[in-house]
C-alpha cells in the first residue's frame, strides 16, 4: 500500500514512525502533508517524501491518514480534491461523522474508517478504538489492523462508542497524569523528593497496569491484593471514597464523552 498523510504532528507523526520502526510501512511507501513547515520539515528529516498539497497526497496513494485538527477538517477534505475517488481515508478526527467527511470532500465514492487513537502511541503503546461500521476493503481493513498494532493495541466498536472512546482513552493520559501528579505531590508533602515522588508514581501506575493487562486480574481484585486488614492502604481507599474518587472519575468521562457528541 502506498500511505499518505495529511498532517504530520504528533499523532500522525507517532503512526507513521511506529508503523515504519515495526516494517509495516516503508519510508519510500509514505507520503506526507502538513500546512506547517516545521511538521513538513520534520517528515523530510525523517526520510519521507513531502507533497506539494492534500490533493498531491490523495491521488499518489492507496490509503490517506487524516491527522490535522477537527477545526481544520472541511479546509484539509476540500483540499484533497478529486484524488480520494475509489480510495480509502482513515481518520483520526474525534467528533467528525463519516458523513461531514463525504460532505467536505469534492468526491463522495471514497472509503473510510473512523477511530481514536490516544498518545501512548508516541511510545509505542496506543490504545486505538476503531469503527466496525466502516466499508474498507478486506485488504485495507488488514492494512489499517498492522497499522495500527505496531504501535499499540485495536478494540473494535460501534461508531456511536467512539465517543466514549475519546472521553475515556482519548482523555484518559491526561487524567492519569493528573493522578500521577497528585500522587507525587502526597509523597513531597510527607517527606519524600520531588525526583523520587515521581519516579515512585510513575512506576506505580505503569507496573499497576501491566499487572492488570498481563494477568487479566479484574482491578477490584488486585485492590483487594494490597488492602490488608486495618493496614494502610485501606486508610487510603477510604479517604479517596470520601472524596468521590470514583464518582469524580465516571463523572470526568462522561463530560469528556457528551463534548466529543456535540463537536
Amino acid at each position: 500500500m502506498k500511505f499518505g498523510v495529511i498532517g504530520f504532528g504528533n499523532m500522525g507523526g507517532a503512526i507513521v514512525k511506529g508503523a515504519v520502526a515495526s516494517g509495516v510501512l516503508a519510508k519510500e511507501d509514505v507520503l506526507v502533508y502538513d500546512i506547517k513547515e516545521s511538521a513538513r520539515k520534520a517528515a523530510e528529516e525523517f526520510g519521507l517524501k513531502v507533497a506539494k498539497d492534500d490533493e498531491d497526497v490523495t491521488a499518489n496513494t492507496d490509503v490517506t491518514l487524516l491527522a490535522v485538527k477537527p477545526q481544520q477538517m472541511l479546509e484539509a477534505m476540500a483540499q484533497t480534491g478529486k484524488g480520494l475517488q475509489g480510495k480509502a481515508m482513515l481518520s483520526i478526527l474525534p467528533g467528525v461523522s463519516v458523513e461531514r467527511l463525504r460532505d467536505a470532500c469534492a468526491v463522495k465514492e471514497f472509503r473510510i474508517l473512523r477511530l481514536l487513537p490516544n498518545t501512548p502511541a508516541l511510545v509505542f503503546e496506543g490504545a486505538f478504538a476503531c469503527s466496525k461500521e466502516n466499508d474498507l476493503t478486506d485488504a485495507e481493513r488488514d492494512f489499517a489492523t498492522k497499522l495500527f498494532e505496531s504501535i499499540g493495541t485495536i478494540t473494535w466498536v460501534k461508531t456511536y462508542d467512539l465517543d466514549a472512546a475519546c472521553g475515556l482513552s482519548g482523555g484518559g493520559p491526561a487524567y492519569v497524569a493528573m493522578f500521577v501528579e497528585a500522587l507525587a505531590d502526597g509523597g513531597v508533602k510527607e517527606g519524600l523528593t520531588r525526583d523520587v515522588a515521581y519516579e515512585l508514581a510513575i512506576q506505580t501506575v505503569l507496573g499497576s497496569a501491566k499487572l492488570l493487562k498481563d494477568t487479566g486480574m479484574h482491578p477490584g481484585q488486585l485492590k483487594d491484593m494490597v488492602t490488608s486488614p486495618a493496614g494502610t492502604t485501606i486508610e487510603g481507599c477510604e479517604v479517596l471514597e470520601d472524596n468521590g474518587f470514583r464518582a469524580a472519575t465516571i463523572k470526568c468521562v462522561s463530560a469528556a464523552t457528551r463534548k466529543s457528541r456535540s463537536m
